[in-house]
């Protein structure tokens, strides 16, 4: 993959990420909160009859009993969270790409994997990982919204981001941060070489130079199916770490929580909550790709008028 002849600037890279995250996180949050609460839960969600719920029955039991916008809790902390995190995804890929090409602008198909990677560790560093935690103990909470009288312990995120270090420390935020970088760089690795990959296919196969929005949307649904299908574990364990308020390091809350959902539910409980993620994370990222390219080349067309523009001006002046 060569790079562009005319270089698009980080800041370029930074506003259509954060753009593109906003969308993604107002149209894709509530199969995230159904995605939780299946994870969570260690005896799997019933209803009356005792039967399973899938996640369209969670989703349909969370409305019932706590009303439509319960399926929003945790928003605040994710909107706080997701423009930086995904400025800081889109940026930080295309920076660590440059570093790996080669003296004639060539990216390889390896070398977009490591700049994944390295995307991915650094988004979960940064930003991901305390907002996830905030994100998760909003939407554990089971209170009703429609009930003025029915206060949870966390109101919101900055009040739960201030109980957290005011009970268990400013270390908190981050329990579970190995797992979460460790989730977040194979979602990268995967999500952008196989974005890369299929878009550059395409473009040849078209011949063009820039692709219609409704083929991003496609690319990035297929690509955004490839972390949670590789990690789903990984996430399931990283949900329950982050929800636990229990003291101890790292290493002893992961090997607890692992041995604890082996012991009690079975191996297929660390696929928990796969199908919500899936359909949170395929579509989020459909919508996230989407965004950043049209945001991207709306911004480089600004610009490019912009500089033409005083291009000209500069022309009339010296005449």
């Amino acid at each position: 993959m060569s790079r562009n002849s005319k270089k698009t600037p980080l800041l370029t890279h930074l506003v259509a990420g954060g753009a593109a995250g906003l969308m993604e996180a107002c149209t894709c949050h509530p199969l995230d909160t159904i995605k939780v609460r299946m994870q969570l839960s260690k005896s799997g969600s019933k209803n009356a009859n005792g039967q399973g719920l899938g996640f369209l029955g969670v989703g349909a039991k969370i409305v019932r009993n706590e009303s439509f916008w319960a399926l929003y809790k945790g928003l605040g902390a994710v909107v706080s969270g997701i423009v930086p995190k995904m400025a800081i995804r889109f940026s930080s890929f295309e920076l660590y790409k440059s570093w790996m090409a080669d003296p004639n602008g060539v990216v390889s198909m390896s070398s977009v994997f490591l700049a994944g990677l390295a995307a991915g560790t650094t988004e979960a560093v940064l930003v991901v990982s305390p907002m996830d935690l905030i994100k998760i103990r909003l939407q554990a909470q089971r209170h009703s919204m429609a009930d003025p009288l029915d206060i949870p312990k966390y109101r919101n995120a900055p009040h739960a981001a201030y109980t957290i270090i005011n009970e268990e420390g400013i270390r908190a935020l981050y329990k579970g941060v190995t797992l979460t970088a460790l989730r977040q760089a194979t979602n990268q690795a995967a999500n952008f070489t196989a974005y890369q990959e299929m878009k550059k296919l395409a473009q040849r196969f078209q011949d063009l130079s820039e692709l219609p929005s409704y083929q991003h949307l496609i690319l990035g649904g297929v690509s955004g199916a490839m972390g949670p299908l590789s990690n789903a574990p990984i996430d399931t364990i990283k949900t329950r770490i982050q929800r636990s308020s229990a003291p101890g390091s790292g290493f002893e809350r992961f090997k607890m929580v692992t041995t604890e959902i082996m012991r009690k539910e079975g191996f297929f409980a660390f696929y928990k909550g796969l199908t919500p993620r899936l359909l949170r994370v395929a579509p989020g990222q459909a919508v996230t790709f989407m965004v950043y390219e049209k945001v991207k080349t709306l911004i480089d067309r600004f610009t490019g008028k912009a500089h033409q523009e005083k291009g000209s001006i500069v022309k009339l002046v010296t005449k």
